[in-house]
């Protein structure tokens, strides 16, 4: 009898923003602030805090620059929340 390997993976979607956002704030830094140093309109970092806009490759590696956090990451945690919302969707 063969056996099919099992997936485990989380059905929680969370928006890198979201993480973003909690790393602004154990930093003691603004939304405004990291704007400013990656040199992006403040409402783009909102919009992506709130879950409104995606972290592009552009995005990640400027956050990688500012926060010393690798652009890998953020990229990674983008198609995570991406494939795990198009599962819930089909």
């Amino acid at each position: 009898m063969s056996s099919v390997p099992t997936r485990l993976e989380s059905d929680l979607a969370i928006h890198p923003g979201e993480l973003l956002g909690e790393e602004l704030e154990s930093r003691g830094m603004t939304q405004r602030a990291l704007a400013e140093a990656m040199g992006r309109p403040p409402q783009v970092i909102n919009e992506i805090v709130r879950g409104k806009k995606a972290i592009t490759a552009e995005t990640a590696i400027q956050l990688e620059e500012v926060l010393g956090t690798s652009a890998r990451l953020w990229l990674g945690l983008q198609a995570t929340y991406e494939l795990t919302r198009a599962r819930q969707t089909l």
